[in-house]
């Protein structure tokens, strides 16, 4: 390979994905561990690389040019070797997250901005937020003067960028800070992209402020260092995206959104979440999954028997353990039980990486077979009446299934072209 990302653990990079949507088949991953990246700097004949956690400083000393931008930030996430094999440093990260931003439509100017974390991609923020006009920039660390313990003298942040990987995968459900305790925040930017929608952004969702998570940053910030990779001659700066440049943004960005979302369907028992998450998928070329199959398979008993030996409550514990993983997955179509959104975890856990379908069926056409609390018509009507509000505040779309499974799967397929459109 002579083109790659350079860091310690790289499993989970999209880089390679991204770079070959760029037209670079010839990249790949340098996972290179804290004792031989000296070793790697100086013996590799790599073309160009990308550089991630933890060496976007560490990478300086070994550079024979470094750009003014990033010279200035401090911190380094691209490295191209020049015709003479001198190596040469930038920033495109700061491309990328001034694009996020824009894309986002979150200002700065004026503006108090916290930064959580304190690494490279920190140094990039407060330059951009710096550029951007901010009033105000308070980085927050661990161990710093200003850390995780003394936040609340910034109850008036207006802006928070998280830099950190807290909340990322595996890690999923993590978080640093409640954004309850910031009255005047008016936006959120994390450049966590797995899962696209960590605890923070979910508060920003359910607060109603601006947000974005770091995947857009993350194929902008390719696409800049892809023209640096292959630019005639040597470049001395960064160089700005061209509208040619956001067109490929954008159409990768929802190509990759479009493969990894997991579609979740929620909605009364029996309403027809697990035929249309099998159809769906399908069309989709995506992995079917029922979490009341998955209950199953792992107990080893059917539901009903489930909800005899151990009661609501026990099935409850069950059906949490197994939505906190398939939520935790991309790519999926997720069927759930009627009663999965009843728990603020599992309508969290289910929403991090999805597109929520509210699936609607009249109760009179409801089955109460095999139901163990579908008891009747009556306590149907019940039912519904108390799980309506979970069902339309954890929806991104909701569709009416009373009629033909072939129709609604087109209709579904249409509402999802349209969300994503929006998204765009």
């Amino acid at each position: 390979m002579k083109y790659g990302l350079l860091g310690e653990k790289l499993s989970h990079s999209f880089s390679p994905r991204i770079h070959s949507m760029l037209g670079n088949d010839d990249y790949g991953l340098f996972s290179v561990e804290k004792e031989d990246f000296r070793s790697f700097m100086e013996n590799s004949d790599f073309k160009a690389v990308n550089v991630t956690i933890p060496y976007k400083k560490a990478v300086i000393p070994y550079l024979d040019f470094i750009s003014e931008n990033a010279m200035r930030i401090g911190s380094v996430n691209t490295v191209v070797r020049g015709n003479d094999g001198r190596l040469h440093g930038f920033n495109t990260d700061y491309t990328g997250l001034r694009y996020m931003l824009w894309h986002a439509g979150i200002e700065l100017s004026g503006k108090k901005v916290i930064i959580l974390g304190s690494g490279g991609t920190s140094l990039t923020a407060h330059s951009v937020a710096e550029d951007m006009g901010a009033d105000r920039i308070v980085v927050v660390s661990r161990k710093g003067e200003d850390n995780y313990e003394n936040l609340s003298r910034h109850r008036d942040a207006e802006v928070i960028i998280n830099t950190t990987p807290v909340g990322m995968f595996p890690k999923n459900g993590e978080r640093l800070i409640k954004l309850s305790d910031f009255p005047a925040l008016k936006a959120v930017a994390d450049v966590i992209y797995n899962p696209f929608y960590t605890e923070i952004l979910l508060d920003a969702r359910e607060k109603g402020i601006k947000y974005s998570n770091g995947l857009r940053m993350l194929v902008a910030q390719a696409v800049a260092a892809s023209r640096l990779f292959f630019y005639e001659g040597e470049a001395r700066a960064e160089l700005p995206l061209t509208d040619e440049d956001r067109g490929k943004i954008k159409d990768i960005h929802r190509e990759l959104f479009n493969e990894l979302s997991n579609i979740v369907f929620v909605g009364m028992p029996s309403c027809g979440k697990s035929s249309l998450a099998k159809a769906l998928a399908s069309v989709l070329d995506k992995k079917a999954v029922d979490t009341d199959e998955e209950i199953v398979k792992e107990s080893g008993e059917d539901i009903p028997a489930i909800f005899e030996k151990e009661g609501e409550e026990g099935f409850r514990k069950r059906e949490s353990a197994v939505i906190r993983e398939l939520g935790k997955q991309r790519g999926l179509v997720i069927a759930t039980g009627g009663g999965a959104v009843l728990m603020e975890e599992n309508r969290r856990a289910l929403r991090q990486n999805a597109i929520v379908v509210f699936v609607k069926r009249n109760i009179e056409s409801l089955s109460l077979d095999g139901r163990p609390l579908s008891k009747s018509r009556e306590e149907l009507y019940k039912m519904y009446e108390k799980r309506l509000p979970f069902y339309e505040a954890c929806a991104d779309i909701t569709v009416d299934n009373n009629g033909d499974l072939a129709d609604t799967v087109a209709h579904i397929v249409e509402e999802l072209r349209n969300y994503e459109a929006a998204c765009d």
